[in-house]
């Protein structure tokens, strides 16, 4: 089970002294730290998609990590990344569940494309495949004229054009200006004319 700080406090609060309880929890490995004020009991069972929105949010499941669980990219993905908005920087977490990166992308597109992911008795956001292909097209930071796109989709990223194919080429068409990046419009136009 995931348990906040207030949750802690909360259960705790019959203690004399709830902060070296929560010391004792943490030593004997009843509960595991993710990160300050995040924890989770041992017999926990979550998978790393549902706690990525707790360590850090607003966010929502994207990159790499949504091409893989879409199928879209044969690589699995050692480490999970989530887009967010509003901040002023990228955000890593290295917890004992695994590597959690965050990357900011437009405030303006974030609300578009996601969907809710149930696990268990927990949920989290997942981009659409059209929209992580997006997001990942936005986190590339070299030059756009210096990328081609179909390189890069088909070869770098092992994306199969049968799969491209069956993307929603309106939505990219929509959310691609959004992005403020000609790397992505140069995708949703490339798509049109070559899948």
């Amino acid at each position: 089970m995931i348990k906040d700080a207030l949750l802690l406090k909360q259960e705790l609060r019959n203690f004399a002294s709830p902060k070296a309880k929560l010391t004792r929890l943490r030593a004997s490995g009843e509960l595991i730290q993710i990160r300050r004020g995040l924890y989770l009991t041992k017999e926990a069972r979550i998978s790393p998609h549902v706690l990525a929105p707790q360590i850090y949010g607003p966010s929502y499941v994207s990159f790499q990590t949504a091409l893989y669980l879409h199928g879209l990219i044969p690589e699995r993905v050692i480490y999970i990344s989530s887009a967010s908005f509003g901040k002023n920087k990228q955000k890593f977490f290295q917890t004992p569940l695994g590597d959690f990166f965050y990357f900011v992308i437009p405030k303006g597109v974030y609300p578009y494309g996601i969907q809710l992911q149930k696990e268990s008795e927990y949920s989290y956001l997942l981009a659409s495949p059209e929209k992580a292909v997006c997001d990942s097209l936005y986190g590339i930071h070299r030059k756009s004229e210096q990328i081609e796109i179909e390189p890069l989709i088909l070869s770098d990223w092992r994306i199969d054009k049968d799969m491209l194919a069956e993307l929603d080429k309106d939505f990219i068409r929509y959310i691609s200006p959004l992005y403020g990046k000609r790397l992505v419009s140069r995708f949703s136009n490339w798509l049109d004319s070559e899948v």
